[in-house]
């Protein structure tokens, strides 16, 4: 795999200062958790709280790559918002009251003042768009962010799926009116599958209708199934589409999506994004609006579309790690190969191993060198529970013969390949 722009091609396990470790944390129940933790691609701070280290911000940062480029595709133009949040708009939304949103983060200036740290921000965007749009020429606008957002959870669980504090990849689009809205919307559900297919769930993701919560009758929620999920959906195969618990006895549901109530699988599922129409509850409210070919002011239609990086990134890891360790996808792996050496410092096994890496880097190829005097069965057990996709072994065979053992992290499957097949790929 090329290297993206901003991410190198290769590292030094050597100079790598992570670590990993043999056993589980005992505080964490989460598989992606303690997947993570060991294999020294996120650091615990506290409850809800992870830091991304150099393997696991690579991950996040290719997620992160991926998501940009759909978001791009449809017309999105991406900003970044301030993480501290004016009650002003909150209050004209009746959204800054704790008995609305239970989980704020609020903080106070030196002057007593009370800001809140954004949980989402439909209220701050909405507002800053008041100066940006006043005519029908100034519509549509689709304006999107990744950016950190903090949610005080009662109770902090699921490792990286429900954190406290997250990369949030938050969308929001203004429209002329509902129909030219809705237009949209099939675009953003078109580029959300295209999201999921290329982070490698997209065959067990499924477009689920759920409620609106206080904002329409209904939205869009984008499944994954997995044991480990909170949620329960009940899932028509034939349409790819899947109904929520939570409106599964409402036949109205069945009546809007299509779907036959009748035969339908139950299953647990993930969430991992979710698509809303917003109408005008929020310009409304702050007063967005702009005016029609005729001067008549009318107000923006909205709607939001939001996808949590790391909770893709923890979902991918339930998904698809084994007994062994992490699998990744090769679109999300932190390097797509793994070079394992096996010799002893300057020996020509350590050098043979020295000049392929040197020649996969200059290739293009983005490789974790594992150049450590360590044994065999070290390197190959932390191989494993790194989960890169592919692994090259240097041993003496490489260093004599030339053949190269390649080992296929997701079927175990072993080939052997020379230098020049090695560099061609």
């Amino acid at each position: 795999m090329a290297t993206k722009p901003g991410i190198s091609n290769g590292a030094r396990q050597s100079r790598l200062f992570t670590k990993t470790r043999r056993e589980a944390p005992a505080d964490e129940v989460a598989k992606n958790a303690q997947l993570l933790i060991r294999a020294g691609y996120v650091h615990k701070e506290m409850a809800g709280v992870y830091d991304y280290l150099p393997l696991g911000l690579r991950t996040l940062n290719k997620i992160i790559g991926i998501i940009r480029e759909e978001m791009n595709a449809i017309g999105g133009e991406e900003v970044l918002l301030t993480t501290l949040q004016d009650p002003e708009a909150w209050k004209k939304t009746g959204r800054w009251d704790d008995k609305v949103v239970d989980v704020w983060f609020k903080t106070h200036l030196k002057n007593g003042s009370e800001l809140g740290l954004g949980n989402t921000h439909e209220e701050a965007l909405t507002a800053l768009m008041t100066e940006q749009i006043s005519s029908y020429k100034d519509l549509p606008r689709y304006v999107y962010q990744f950016q950190s957002k903090f949610r005080n959870e009662a109770r902090a669980k699921s490792g990286i799926m429900r954190a406290r504090e997250f990369i949030m990849k938050d969308l929001y689009s203004f429209s002329k009116d509902a129909a030219s809205h809705n237009e949209f919307y099939e675009k953003v559900a078109h580029a959300y599958e295209n999201i999921f297919a290329r982070a490698g769930i997209g065959e067990k993701t499924y477009r689920t209708f759920a409620s609106g919560g206080s904002f329409s009758k209904y939205s869009h929620e984008y499944q994954t199934l997995c044991e480990a999920g909170e949620d329960t959906i009940y899932i028509d195969e034939a349409k790819r589409l899947a109904v929520n618990k939570e409106v599964h006895g409402d036949p109205e549901v069945y009546e809007t999506s299509g779907i036959n109530k009748a035969g339908l699988k139950e299953a647990k599922a993930i969430e991992v994004g979710n698509i809303f129409t917003l109408g005008t509850r929020f310009s409304d409210a702050l007063g967005l609006v702009y005016k029609d070919a005729e001067g008549k002011a009318t107000s923006v239609f909205m709607g939001s579309y939001g996808i949590g990086p790391g909770r893709l990134m923890g979902t991918i890891v339930e998904l698809m790690a084994d007994e062994k360790g992490l699998v990744w996808p090769e679109t999300v792996a932190p390097f797509a190969v793994h070079l394992v050496s096996l010799g002893k410092e300057n020996d020509e096994i350590s050098k043979t191993a020295d000049a392929l890496y040197e020649d996969l880097s200059k290739a293009g190829v983005e490789v974790l060198y594992d150049d450590r005097d360590l044994r065999a069965g070290e390197k190959f057990a932390e191989s494993d529970l790194l989960g890169i996709p592919k692994r090259i072994v240097v041993g003496k065979e490489a260093a004599t013969s030339g053949a190269f053992e390649v080992v296929d992290r997701k079927t175990g499957e072993v080939v052997k390949k020379t230098r020049a097949e090695l560099l061609a790929r």
